[in-house]
């Protein structure tokens, strides 16, 4: 049965406990969005919002949230890998516990890969950049994986080496980050190093998987030949090396530095894709397209009504998204997001925002539901 909702039903900041609906059906917003304000409240019963298929009973129940969260996971996992890589030398067991942050990884892009892709735009403040990064670069292999048909253990070894590629560098690329200049001859060298120093560092940790070691050692190697350490071409790349090197140069690109703006995702998709392409795999250029898009989850952005949004999930192609619009033509904050198929002429992408630009507070859980909660 469905039922209408009524202002009892709702209590303020805290997670609608159903799915909600309009009279026509159509679902409006998602379990789990936390009403803020007596605005949105008024706003939301004006629609007429309907609980479906949910019996009386269990609508006036007090809500059990049993779902876990995509971005609480990949929080855990990051507070977990700093502990790792920091401590390297004083960790037991430490190929097995990197291992079971893959785990992690992976099931939140099994959760919701789109709060796991919105975590590389929306969730930059948690955790230090070195190891923040490597998160991130971890999210973006599981979703060209997943355009791909490669043996699970192929996987497991490629992403053991997203998390651990840059731990031959940590602490200098973290000084690198914030330093308002450009890179010196010294952190250069530093950078060229790293990837030996890395593999050498992941031995005498204990890992003794062979593929790990060589997708790490190889990660900044380039089709061309012109990569290092050692200047190999094309076909003597590990696949594995190739996708992370991909997903590296990318969320290196939509990470802001000291010294430099970071790209919009559709400007740093065509600086390594076309740009850069004697670096790249062309083989990898359609999964990528495919798990990506032009506007990932997360990017915010300004549509032909004047509606600034974020894009919450892929639509019919990977130009046309669906966003979830939260501040009005007029600049004034809508009352609750509402969603829009850029497919139609009226809602197309227009452009792109810099959030901070836009005066947008983002709000995951707002838009995404439990999946995106930060709370246990």
């Amino acid at each position: 049965m469905s039922k209408r909702i009524r202002t009892t039903d709702i209590q303020l900041g805290e997670p609608l406990a159903w799915d909600v609906f309009d009279g026509a059906a159509n679902l409006l917003l998602r379990r789990g969005f936390v009403v803020q304000n007596e605005t949105q409240i008024e706003a939301l019963l004006r629609r007429g919002l309907y609980v479906a298929d949910i019996d009386a009973a269990s609508l006036n129940a007090a809500p059990v949230f049993e779902a876990p969260s995509a971005l609480r996971l990949i929080n855990d996992a990051n507070k977990q890998l700093t502990r790792l890589l920091y401590n390297i030398h004083n960790e037991s067991d430490f190929e097995a516990k990197i291992e079971a942050i893959v785990a992690m990884i992976s099931r939140a892009v099994d959760l919701n890969e789109n709060v796991a892709l919105a975590t590389i735009l929306l969730n930059r403040t948690a955790g230090v950049y070195s190891v923040r990064h490597c998160i991130d670069s971890a999210i973006v292999c599981v979703a060209i994986i997943r355009q791909m048909e490669l043996p699970r253990q192929q996987v497991a070894d490629l992403l053991a080496a997203a998390l651990t590629m840059n731990v031959g560098m940590l602490r200098p690329q973290e000084q690198m980050q914030s330093r308002a200049t450009h890179l010196s001859a010294e952190d250069k060298a530093i950078i060229k190093d790293h990837p030996q120093i890395g593999m050498e560092l992941l031995q005498q940790a204990g890992v003794t998987n062979q593929a790990w070691l060589r997708n790490v050692l190889m990660h900044h190697e380039s089709e061309d030949g012109s990569g290092y350490p050692t200047g190999v071409t094309g076909v003597e790349i590990p696949l594995g090396a190739k996708i992370v090197s991909f997903a590296d140069r990318y969320c290196a690109k939509i990470s802001p530095r000291a010294y430099r703006k970071a790209l919009f995702p559709n400007a740093a998709l065509r600086k390594v894709l076309l740009e850069g392409k004697q670096h790249i795999d062309p083989a990898l250029a359609t999964p990528v397209m495919r798990a990506l898009g032009i506007y990932p989850p997360g990017t915010v952005v300004r549509l032909t009504n004047g509606e600034t949004g974020v894009v919450t999930r892929k639509g019919s192609s990977t130009t046309t998204p669906i966003v979830h619009a939260l501040i009005g033509p007029r600049n004034a904050a809508l009352a609750f997001p509402i969603q829009r198929d850029t497919s139609m002429q009226m809602y197309a992408v227009r452009d792109l925002v810099c959030e901070t630009k836009a005066a947008i507070h983002v709000s995951m859980q707002q838009l995404w539901g439990e999946e995106a909660s930060l709370s246990a």
